[in-house]
């Protein structure tokens, strides 16, 4: 939800226009994380001024608002700090006033952009009011960037610098949230900080970086003595002598400086991209520092500092967030990956890659000759895993579909009993969690709030944590204790296409290294191995089914208002992931319903006019379904039937949608895609917008 790009650049001479171009290029990149206005904050032509531009709708708009203002777009600036934001409306609705980023007061001594929510701020915009401050949103950023205006103003005599005060106002903060400060009292001065939405900075030098990591500054005395190296070269002076510290005997040192400096100690030219996504910093540098919950980012004069907002005794959750470095790595996406190419929607690309996202999720991992599964993130917790009392999984949305869709095969494989829980009601309910429970949280980008809060929750009750996510660098692929990456690619669109079908296949194989100690179970394991192997052939064979399933939108179900989706064992998590796409993207309501509860109640829904997909590809409980065909045609439905190539059984005059045949665990992943393509092709009927339907958000980041 909502998008930050930040921009600074350092002795590196960029004109107004360049400087806009680029935030709206960041701002773009990002567009798939879902928003209903945008807006971004440049320097102004004297110290101290800057100038806002501000839109409703999207970044096409903004970019418009620019082309027509009267500002000096080819004024030139050598050293600058700018801010942006796309914002998914919490508090008040989406309008120019309510836009990011937002102002401490009229004369914007103090700005910033805001992804989360600060759940306290009703209290601080009360306190704050009685004080004589002015609101003019209705935001619960406003509190914050009022709030650091009061800490300043509170300080008349001894000024802090930028990063004490966003420290001092963080510490009165609640809730979730990532931050970048910008002020006229620190020129060309931003500071950064999250707590549980993600944050990065990309870092791009005309010659390559001397090192590849920032050292961490701890709050309290200790970061007025810890030593901290800089991104710096090697033959610049390493340390200087600090000055001691009151009631410190001990001889304390600092290095230098975090600056990027050249062989001659002269800092060179250098740009900083802060952005929630590594989308947007992709097409200008491909080295970038990933902050955590709790860091505190400060970039001025070319030089990038981290501190952090607690001290090592208190506050930090995870090893990563109590290292003492924070390293700097290197993206593998390129640019080409996150754009449309030959498609008309991000969507559409997505569902048309997935013959080559199985393929990635495969590869390295999947030794076809020797039928053998190797997944490396596991490999040293698998004798943990066997001896656990249970598999829990953990998941929204999605993902939790894709654990429903392989919790049959981890239970006849493993032996183990297993659980799916979505991430909300799991922590609502309290869930009883135990040292000897293996807990695996499942989600696309890594950054999905409940499913992380329920991840702390599970570490903090001693269970080991695994993650499958796509977002290399993301939240749970640090907290967890080891996990699997699944590989698929960036995925733009809301809808999730490629990342379900790579999220079932990456737990598939887990579960089949986990069982490759037990002889019983071989023959099983190589059959359903060499189905990995037919498998992106299959897809393809599905994708080019594409023409019937446009026609079925168009002339079937384009005036329906409702539809049903139902089977039974592996098809029943398809219902459902089927359901949830029609929902999410062609606004139909549709429901996956469970064929061996059609008695139960839903059967009332059924008549003639109730649209009907029943999912019928042969496998142990086809004959348990064919009994459900039944009841639902003696009540005059008239239903889609999706089966196999070769089923000869179905009645002449249903529709059919085909798809080939092969292991029943698999099945799920070849049934799901004409039900992805059918709900792309009933949003196109009906002109809505397929990659970003209204009212969602590509990452959830907030409960």
């Amino acid at each position: 939800m909502c998008g930050i790009f930040g921009y600074c650049s350092y002795l590196k001479e960029k004109t107004r226009a360049e400087i806009c171009e680029t935030l709206c290029n960041g701002l773009a990149r990002q567009e798939y994380r879902g928003y209903d206005s945008a807006g971004f904050v440049v320097d102004g032509d004297k110290p101290g001024e800057v100038f806002y531009f501000k839109e409703v709708g999207k970044v096409a708009g903004l970019r418009k608002k620019v082309a027509e203002s009267t500002v000096d777009t080819q004024k030139a600036f050598i050293t600058q700090c700018s801010i942006a934001h796309t914002r998914w409306a919490t508090h008040g609705a989406p309008s120019t006033k309510n836009c990011h980023p937002v102002r401490s007061d009229p004369t914007s001594e103090f700005c910033l952009v805001h992804n989360g929510i600060v759940t306290n701020a009703a209290e601080l915009r009360l306190v704050l009011q009685k004080r004589g401050y002015k609101f003019e949103t209705d935001t619960d950023t406003e509190a914050v960037a009022i709030l650091t205006k009061y800490v300043y103003d509170s300080q008349p005599e001894k000024r802090m610098s930028f990063t004490e005060l966003v420290r001092t106002v963080l510490k009165e903060l609640q809730g979730s949230f990532a931050f970048v400060f910008k002020s006229s009292h620190y020129p060309n001065e931003l500071v950064t900080a999250r707590r549980g939405s993600p944050l990065l900075i990309g870092v791009k030098t005309d010659k390559k970086l001397k090192v590849d990591f920032v050292d961490v500054e701890f709050a309290g005395a200790e970061a007025d003595t810890q030593a901290s190296q800089a991104i710096t070269s090697p033959t610049s002076p390493s340390t200087l002598l600090a000055p001691p510290v009151p009631g410190s005997s001990s001889k304390l040192y600092r290095t230098q400086s975090r600056a990027f400096m050249s062989e001659d100690g002269i800092p060179q030219p250098i740009e900083f991209f802060v952005a929630s996504d590594a989308a947007a910093i992709v097409e200008h540098t491909k080295r970038v520092l990933y902050l955590e919950d709790d860091d505190i980012a400060h970039i001025a004069e070319g030089e990038l500092h981290i501190h952090r907002l607690r001290s090592k005794d208190e506050g930090a959750q995870t090893p990563s967030q109590m290292a003492t470095t924070r390293s700097i790595e290197t993206l593998e996406i390129e640019i080409a990956e996150i754009m449309k190419g030959k498609f008309d929607h991000f969507m559409q690309k997505e569902i048309y890659e997935q013959p080559e996202s199985v393929v990635n999720t495969m590869r390295g991992r999947v030794n076809f000759d020797r039928h053998e599964i190797t997944l490396g993130g596991l490999k040293a917790y698998l004798p943990i895993i066997r001896r656990g009392r249970r598999i829990v999984f953990c998941a929204c949305g999605t993902s939790y579909h894709s654990a429903i869709a392989t919790r049959a095969i981890f239970e006849e494989l493993t032996e183990i009993p297993v659980s799916v829980e979505l991430a909300s009601d799991f922590l609502d309910r309290k869930t009883p969690i135990f040292r000897d429970d293996v807990c695996v949280f499942v989600s696309q980008s890594g950054e999905t709030a409940d499913t992380i809060l329920a991840l702390r929750y599970c570490m903090d009750r001693g269970a080991l944590c695994v993650g499958v996510v796509n977002t290399v660098g993301s939240t749970i692929s640090r907290e967890t204790h080891c996990g699997i990456h699944i590989n698929a690619g960036p995925e733009v669109g809301v809808a999730s296409t490629k990342a379900y079908t790579s999220q079932y296949i990456a737990l598939l194989m887990m579960a089949l290294q986990l069982s490759e100690d037990r002889i019983s179970l071989l023959e099983r394991r190589n059959q359903i191995i060499d189905g990995l192997h037919a498998l992106p052939g299959q897809i393809k064979k599905v994708l080019d089914n594409d023409k019937n399933l446009r026609g079925l939108a168009k002339n079937v179900l384009a005036n329906s208002r409702s539809l049903l989706l139902m089977g039974r064992g592996y098809q029943y998590a398809t219902c459902l992931e089927g359901a949830l796409k029609i929902k999410e993207i062609s606004y139909m309501h549709s429901e996956g319903i469970l064929a061996g509860e059609l008695k139960h109640g839903p059967l009332a829904l059924i008549d003639e006019n109730m649209p009907v997909i029943i999912i019928m590809t042969r496998d142990s409980l086809y004959p348990k379904v064919q009994s459900a065909f039944a009841q639902i045609t003696a009540r005059k439905a008239q239903p889609i039937v999706l089966c196999n190539d070769d089923d000869d059984s179905i009645p002449e005059n249903a529709k059919t949608l085909r798809v080939p045949k092969t292991v029943d665990c698999l099945q799920g992943l070849l049934n799901v895609i004409p039900l992805q393509l059918l709900s792309y092709h009933l949003a196109i009927q009906n002109g809505f917008d397929v990659d970003f339907p209204r009212n969602l958000a590509k990452s959830v980041t907030t409960e």
